[in-house]
């Protein structure tokens, strides 16, 4: 009888949300969500629909991983650690040599936040069932708004007609009023055996060589050596843009990836942040801060850094970062 297997994939830097999350703490890990973590909720919630937790994360933060596990009291789980990031394609294919080929594996990201309840439950066990019938399942979320952070699938009820990448203001504004576009959320399912073939036969050097980094893993460590000849791909691009066993689930639990300061800002706002009369907030220090002539920003303070933006130039913030690698690494550890 095949188990449901929930993989968490916890490899994420989280770049847009510096300088909150830092390499040394991804957002996946920030306890800033009612005390938990975004980790600590993916895994309490997904609990209840699977037989087994693995983690599937990287030698920088999977002692983060075991800390917020027992912290939580979050029970049994077994987990994966890469040494070095390779995208989601190999993440993915090592989750499924480690289970048996009719094992059913439920892929969440560890960084978003869903609010669980009838709706999440619905739509998990169709994605079950689907992924039963051999298919590989992908969930849609049904825009709340024209959203240029995410990723589109165009869809005609579960069946997938193509997938779009994150359009521009005008084009996201046709998506959200055609209604027949959904939100990419990251999320999928199916039995392992069967991603493995549609891996092997779309991109056969990734599977080759994260099947000779898997075999050679030290216990729960995988290889440096080895990892680093795996192609670094995503599994939208490996393999759910080109097979033709996709199927979607179509969604309307509350869902966001939380990956820019405008969702964070979004979010304490829903509970209780104050804001001033003009839609500015600050996060990370209790000193007093008046804003004149300006509207809608973010102050957000840490010990060491200080990032001043608007809200709605929030997916700039991967600009700063990637800046700040090459200028002032000390400041993105």
């Amino acid at each position: 009888m095949s188990r449901i297997v929930n993989v968490v994939l916890s490899g994420g830097v989280g770049s847009r949300l510096w300088p909150l999350s830092r390499k040394s703490r991804p957002k996946q890990y920030l306890p800033i969500f009612e005390g938990k973590t975004l980790f600590q909720k993916t895994v309490a919630r997904n609990r209840l629909y699977a037989d087994e937790i693995l983690v599937v994360g990287n030698k920088d933060n999977y002692e983060l991983t075991r800390k917020d596990m027992e912290g939580d009291n979050l029970g049994p789980y077994t987990e994966l650690v890469e040494a070095s990031p390779r995208n989601t394609a190999a993440a993915i294919a090592f989750s499924a040599f480690h289970c048996q080929e009719e094992d059913i594996l439920f892929v969440t990201p560890s960084d978003h936040l869903i609010s669980p309840g009838d709706a999440y439950e619905a739509a998990v066990k169709r994605a079950i069932a689907l992924a039963t019938e051999e298919n590989i399942v992908t969930f849609g979320l049904k825009p709340s708004h024209p959203e240029t952070g995410y990723g589109y699938i165009e869809a005609l009820g579960e069946d997938v007609k193509e997938f779009h990448e994150k359009p521009g203001l005008e084009r996201a504004n046709y998506f959200f009023k055609n209604g027949g576009y959904l939100w990419n959320s990251g999320m999928f399912c199916f039995k392992a055996g069967v991603f493995l073939e549609e891996l092997r036969k779309y991109e056969t050097e990734i599977f080759d060589q994260a099947y000779a980094a898997y075999m050679l893993k030290k216990q729960i460590f995988l290889p440096q050596k080895e990892s680093l000849q795996i192609p670094s791909l995503s599994v939208d691009y490996a393999v759910m843009e080109r097979s033709k066993k996709i199927k979607v689930v179509s969604a309307d639990f509350e869902w966001s990836d939380m990956g820019s300061f405008e969702a964070i800002y979004d979010y304490f706002k829903e509970m209780g942040h104050y804001l001033d009369g003009s839609g500015n907030m600050v996060i990370g220090t209790n000193t007093h801060i008046e804003f004149t002539g300006l509207t809608n920003t973010l102050l957000i303070f840490t010990n060491d850094a200080v990032l001043a933006l608007k809200k709605e130039n929030s997916q700039e913030v991967k600009e700063v970062f990637q800046r700040l690698e090459n200028e002032r690494p000390e400041l993105v550890r």
